[in-house]
């Protein structure tokens, strides 16, 4: 009589496995994710998650870039599609910041700044590739906003830096959950910073109106 062929252990798709990563972290928090825990969840040991990702770090990095590959292609198509320059600002801006208290996303990204203190070369220019990412489409969004006399004449790539790192403090802030910063009063906070720094100057001449207080 033939012998029933040995299973074997199949490991689950790398980006169910990622998926798996955020949902916890959505659910329970960083606290929450455990690598057996996670195991559990995707059906796969926790020597066996070990075996493919090495690290937790390695873990937490290659969940951030799989959620960052795709925000990048939602940030992307925003900042191809129709509206003016504005407009697609103030997208990026909302596309940005963090959807509220304890979200995924940042949760994620905090942990992982908070660990790259000790990372080697590679992880820490991979997070670099992330944040460069961001910067290069903001730089762009603002030069075309500049050709198109929407914004004023700037130094894009330091108007860039600015901006961005308003919205990390912010952005942190809502994450954390700092009462008065969140996600609306932030976004409204950006608006204005942007009206302040990027509004084109009106015509040479030209006053400006104001009602005399009573």
């Amino acid at each position: 009589m033939p012998s029933t062929p040995r299973r074997r252990n199949v490991a689950p798709p790398r980006k169910d496995v990622l998926a798996a990563v955020m949902a916890t972290v959505a659910e329970r928090g960083l606290d929450g994710l455990t690598m057996a825990g996670l195991g559990r969840e995707v059906g796969m040991s926790s020597g066996h998650l070990l075996y493919y990702f090495r690290t937790k770090d390695e873990l937490l990095l290659q969940t951030l870039e799989w959620s960052e590959a795709r925000l990048g292609s939602e940030r992307r198509a925003l900042l191809g599609g129709p509206g003016t320059a504005r407009e697609r600002l103030d997208a990026y801006i909302a596309l940005y910041v963090p959807d509220g208290h304890r979200d995924p996303h940042w949760t994620l990204w905090l942990e992982v700044w908070n660990r790259s203190q000790d990372a080697d070369d590679d992880a820490r220019a991979r997070q670099a590739a992330i944040e460069d990412a961001w910067h290069r489409d903001l730089v762009e969004l603002l030069a075309d906003g500049i050709a198109r006399g929407e914004f004023r004449a700037v130094d894009t790539d330091r108007a860039a830096v600015r901006l961005r790192a308003l919205m990390d403090g912010f952005s942190v802030h809502v994450t954390v959950g700092v009462p008065g910063t969140g996600r609306d009063q932030v976004l409204e906070q950006m608006r204005g910073y942007a009206d302040e720094t990027l509004t084109p100057p009106g015509p040479p001449g030209r006053t400006a109106e104001f009602t005399p207080a009573s």
